[in-house]
């Protein structure tokens, strides 16, 4: 039967559907809009199905603060091109905004939420078939109570983050979030670092400390031998001595026996108190780098951040924040 473009306006503006999608699902409903809207929801689940094992690497990330609630959250999708769309970002913000009405704590509350006719989780897919990638939701973060500021870096919507502090301080908040994003701290204070982190990069430095105190130590005794540090450095560079007539075969097996005796005889012999010492001082420049309190300030690097709060409000601190990117760091 033949529809009017009236109809498909309607279907579209209820929808979201292309015209040609919405003319094709009321000639097939014979006019009918429930029928039709069925048709265009199951066109979007059979694609969300087919391309279910696709990588869903760009999308838009928005955050939100109302008072007593802030929120993050991601809409992926595909492609570039899908992820500026105007409506698909519409469909991100209206779901964030449902997030942040209902006060949601995961995303299994954001995905059952009423929208339209269904759910935010039913929205995401409708949307899928109109685009024809794979779409999900991703990233879901919130804070709840006051004086909280949201950034949206350079307003691209690929990396949000959002900070609390403990008192009005919506200029300094903003700075904080904008810190975040910057330096992409992992934990609000030494506290708050998860132990598992705290011990694997304990352990990671000694294990870098030793290797580097039997490097000095074989460094030192190849040098009072009279050999080249690069010729010795490595096996490879070995054989290009030996192969440029730089060093002998016989002095290339010196240097691997020197390098061996002199090595098990320091590893032998170093103190563990001397390696925990400088173990400890890599983990304090560590918690430098991941907790935000201690970072630098990124406006002034004579400051760290918990220094630049108190210089505004002795008071002053972040007691949370959250980022989500969708780009690899």
């Amino acid at each position: 039967m033949a529809v009017s473009m009236a109809d498909i306006t309607k279907l579209r503006k209820m929808t979201g559907a292309g015209m040609m999608d919405c003319k094709n699902a009321l000639t097939d409903a014979e006019g009918d809009f429930d029928k039709a809207m069925k048709i265009i929801r199951e066109k979007g689940q059979a694609v969300a199905a087919k391309r279910s094992d696709r990588e869903a690497s760009e999308g838009c990330v928005l955050a939100k603060a109302e008072p007593g609630f802030g929120a993050i959250i991601a809409l992926k999708c595909e492609t570039d091109f899908v992820a500026k769309n105007e409506d698909f970002i519409k469909l991100a913000q209206a779901i964030l905004d449902a997030a942040i009405a209902n006060k949601c704590k995961s995303l299994d509350e954001v995905n059952t939420l009423p929208m339209g006719d269904a759910t935010v989780a039913q929205a995401v897919i409708d949307r899928s078939g109109i685009t024809g990638e794979k779409m999900e939701l991703d990233g879901y973060k919130f804070i709840e109570g006051d004086n909280i500021a949201v950034y949206d870096h350079m307003n691209r919507h690929i990396l949000c983050t959002m900070v609390q502090t403990n008192l009005p301080a919506q200029e300094q908040a903003h700075e904080m979030a904008m810190q975040v994003a910057a330096m992409n701290p992992v934990a609000l204070d030494e506290a708050s670092v998860p132990q598992e982190m705290k011990d694997n990069e304990l352990k990671i430095a000694i294990e870098k400390t030793k290797e580097e105190q039997v490097k000095r130590a074989v460094d030192i005794a190849l040098r009072k031998a009279g050999f080249n540090l690069y010729v010795a450095e490595s096996e490879e560079h070995l054989n290009e001595g030996v192969r440029k007539r730089m060093i002998t075969e016989a002095q290339a097996e010196e240097i691997r026996r020197l390098k061996a005796s002199v090595a098990e005889q320091k590893a032998a012999s170093l103190s563990e108190q001397m390696i925990q010492n400088i173990a400890n001082g890599r983990m304090t420049k560590f918690y430098k780098e991941v907790c935000l309190l201690k970072q630098e300030y990124i406006q002034d690097a004579k400051m760290t951040v918990a220094s630049y709060l108190k210089s505004v409000n002795k008071n002053l601190t972040v007691v949370a924040f959250h980022r989500f990117t969708l780009r690899a760091e």
